[in-house]
Order: structure tokens, then sequence, then C-alpha cells
């Protein structure tokens, strides 16, 4: 009987490891879905304003439902906030810094010149924040956080940190960037591209992003770049009245 007893001590582990394994695919689907439900409700909203204004609803009105929009997408990254694990404990280097700055000062420029027929989808009028002639510089501040600030944690958290390595591991929180496939890679690039009106613009980005998101393997690299073009290119957006970038 004490024979037994070493093969029972050691059981006892794999019995305990095993539930540990069996909650990684409900993790990674928790943490998908973190990561689903803001970008969702962005472009729900996208939608709500494209049917409104269908609808007849006044264009002056329905800047404000950018507002809303920014609202709700925070409130769920606040609530989710748990969920990004990476953003918590991969830092970001000076080198990666001053790379994601680099990166996003050169999309910027090449997003404001990409803009050919052939190269946009559709036509867009874009977000005026003027009222009377004026400028409204609460909407502005709104339009500026919302672009700067929101926009590029909501999209890297969807397109790079879930949906490039969901595409080759479902269990994708462990999957390290640097080993990111092609398919991936072209796939999201493309996706990301066609979100856009500046479909090729769009593409030049997501490739730039991803590059960054694969070479230093935190995506706080990415979320700065992207913070940089969106910044920029709404204070550009002011001081030259192309409403139609934004």
């Amino acid at each position: 009987m004490t024979a037994l007893k070493p093969k029972d001590d050691m059981a006892e582990p794999e019995q305990q490891q095993a539930p540990v394994e069996q909650d990684r695919p409900a993790r990674a689907r928790s943490a998908g879905w973190a990561r689903i439900w803001p970008f969702g409700a962005y472009i729900g909203f996208i939608v709500v304003n494209d049917v409104l204004g269908r609808c007849g609803v006044d264009a002056a009105a329905l800047r404000w439902l950018y507002a809303i929009k920014i609202g709700v997408v925070v409130a769920l990254l606040v609530a989710f906030w748990p969920h990004y694990r990476e953003l918590q404990r991969t830092p970001l280097s000076w080198r990666a810094a001053v790379a994601a700055v680099l990166t996003g000062v050169v999309v910027l420029l090449l997003w404001i010149n990409l803009n050919a027929g052939w190269m946009t989808i559709g036509s867009s009028a874009g977000f005026d924040p003027r009222t009377g002639g004026q400028l409204d510089w609460a909407l502005v501040a709104i339009r500026l956080a919302g672009g700067a600030l929101v926009v590029p944690v909501m999209e890297e958290l969807f397109w790079r940190s879930y949906l490039l390595r969901w595409i080759d591991s479902p269990i994708f929180e462990n999957f390290d960037p640097a080993q990111i496939s092609w398919r991936s890679f072209v796939v999201t690039v493309i996706l990301f591209g066609f979100e856009h009106s500046l479909w090729l613009a769009g593409i030049v980005a997501g490739a730039a992003y991803t590059v960054l998101y694969m070479r230093y393997r935190t995506l706080w690299a990415p979320i700065l770049a992207h913070a940089v073009t969106n910044g920029l290119l709404g204070l550009w957006i002011i001081a030259t009245g192309h409403w139609t970038y934004w």
C-alpha cells in the first residue's frame, strides 16, 4: 500500500493544474471580448450617426454624438482594464518611444498626401467643429482628445493586441508579437486600411504600427505612434480647415 503513496502525491499537482489549463481558453475568450466591445461600440456609433443623418437629423446636432461615443468607449475601456494585462506589464523603452514618435510623424505625412481619387472609398463630410463660422472649442477639444487619447488605445487593443495574434493562436495573450505570421500581418493590415475612407493611407499606417508591435513586443509602441499621428493630424486639420480628414 505504501508503494502507491508516491503516485498519489504526484497526481495531486496534475489534478490541480488541469483546471488551470482548462481555464486558458475561457480567459482568452474573455480577454478577446474585452477588446471587441469597445471597438464594436465605436463602429456602432458610426452606423447610428450615418442612419440619423440619412433620416434628416441636423449635422450640427450629430456632432455631439461623437462626445457620447467617446464617453461610452472610455467607460468600456475602464470596465475591461483588468483584462489588458499586456498594458500593465510591458513598459515602453526609450528606444521604442523614439521609434514610435518618428513612425507617427511619418504616417501623418503619408496620410495627408495619399489622397488621390483611387486611394479613397466614397466621400466623407468629416467633422466640422465650427458654429456660425467660429470654432466651437468644446467640440475641438473633445475631437482632439478622442482621436489622440482614446481611439489609439481602443483600436490597437482590437487590431494589434487581439485580431493580429488571434489569427495565429486563439490563446492570443500568450502569443509573442515577434512571431506573427505573414498571413496574420496581411489580413489585419488590409482590414485596418479599409476601415478608413483613405484606404491606402490606412494600409500604410496599419503596416507601420504592426511592425512597431512586432519589433518592440509592447502594445504601447503602436499606441504611442497612433496617438502622435492622430494628434498631429487634428492640429493640422484645425490649422488648415481640411475637415473631411476628421
